[in-house]
C-alpha cells in the first residue's frame, strides 16, 4: 500500500529558477517549455530582480521574502528578494517542503561556458541542487542582449530536460548547457564537452563622481588559449549546443599523494627534529 506522501508525490516536480530575474525573457521561455512537458508539476522560485554574476552567494544579513505571483493547476510561481541559491533553498525547504525531481535554471542571457561557470548565478543554483543529489541543468544562450532571440533554444531545452527526467544523473553531477545565439546557420547538433580553461583579463575604468570621489567600472576581455575540439567554447563557435557534465567535488585527487612531500604538518616537523636531537651523544 502506498503511503500518503507517495500518493501526494506521484507527479514529478520541476523547480525553475534563474539569475536574470523573474521577468527576464529567458526564464519566461524556460517556463513555457517546462509547461509543455506532460505529467509534471512546475514550481518557479526566481529572484525578483537581476542577480547576475553573484555566483554561489547566499543572503545572511537581511531577511528573505517570497511573494506568490501566480497559481494554476500544476503550476505555481514565486518571486524572491534573494539570490538564485536562496531561491533553490527556499523552494525546497519552505515552499515545497520536499525534494524536487529536477531543478532547471536559466535560460541565461549570455554564455556560461568556460570559467564563466564560476561567476554564474544561473549555474550556482544548479550546483546547489547537485550538492543535495538533485538532478539539475543550467541553460544559457550565447547572446547577452535582453532582446535575444530564444525560439531556437526551445527544442533543445525540452529534449535535454525530458532526457534527464527519464534517465536521471549520477549523484552530485549537474549539466551546464550552452546554446549558440540565433544566426543564419542551422545548429549542427549537441556535443558532450569539457569546460575550456579560459579566463577574464580585467581592467578597471577609473572615474571621479561630482563630489570628487573615485569610483570604478570593471571591464575586460575573455582570453581562451584552450579552445580545442573537445571544449565547450569550441562547440559554441562551431554552432553546436555544448553540454558539460559538472561535479560539486572540487578535490584534485590526482595531486593528493604528491602534496605529501610538502610537509605541511608542524607537529610532524617537531617530532622529526626531536628524534634528530635525541640521536646526538
Amino acid at each position: 500500500m502506498k503511503t500518503m506522501k507517495e500518493k501526494i508525490n506521484l507527479r514529478p516536480t520541476i523547480l525553475v529558477t534563474n539569475d536574470d530575474g523573474i521577468n527576464a525573457p529567458g526564464i519566461r521561455t524556460l517556463i513555457k517549455v517546462m509547461r509543455r512537458i506532460e505529467g509534471v508539476d512546475i514550481v518557479v522560485v526566481a529572484p525578483d530582480r537581476p542577480r547576475s554574476g553573484q555566483g554561489h552567494a547566499i543572503t545572511v544579513s537581511s531577511p528573505l521574502r517570497v511573494r506568490k505571483l501566480k497559481q494554476e493547476d500544476h503550476y505555481v510561481e514565486y518571486g524572491c528578494n534573494g539570490t538564485p541559491v536562496d531561491c533553490v533553498k527556499l523552494g525546497r525547504q519552505v515552499i515545497m517542503r520536499r525534494e524536487p525531481d529536477l531543478v532547471v535554471s536559466g535560460i541565461n542571457h549570455g554564455s556560461n561556458a568556460s570559467i564563466n561557470v564560476l561567476y554564474s548565478g544561473t549555474m550556482a543554483a544548479v550546483f546547489e541542487a547537485a550538492v543535495d543529489g538533485i538532478p539539475a541543468v543550467g541553460f544559457s544562450v550565447d547572446d547577452f542582449s535582453h532582446a535575444a532571440t530564444l525560439s531556437h533554444t526551445e527544442k533543445f531545452v525540452e529534449r535535454i530536460t525530458q532526457s534527464v527526467l527519464t534517465n536521471g544523473l549520477p549523484k552530485s553531477i549537474c549539466l551546464n548547457v550552452n546554446i549558440p545565439s540565433k544566426n543564419s546557420k542551422r545548429i549542427k547538433g549537441v556535443k558532450i564537452c569539457r569546460q575550456s580553461m579560459g579566463s577574464w583579463v580585467e581592467e578597471f575604468d577609473e572615474r571621479v563622481d561630482p563630489r570628487g570621489r573615485d569610483y570604478y567600472w570593471i571591464t575586460g576581455v575573455f582570453s581562451n588559449p584552450d579552445n580545442k575540439e573537445d571544449t565547450d567554447t569550441w562547440a559554441l563557435e562551431q554552432n553546436y549546443v555544448a553540454v558539460v557534465p559538472m561535479k560539486v567535488d572540487f578535490t584534485a585527487y590526482e595531486v593528493m599523494q604528491h602534496m605529501e612531500a610538502y610537509d605541511f604538518d608542524p607537529m610532524k616537523y617537531r617530532q622529526k627534529n626531536r628524534k634528530i636531537v635525541n640521536m646526538k651523544p
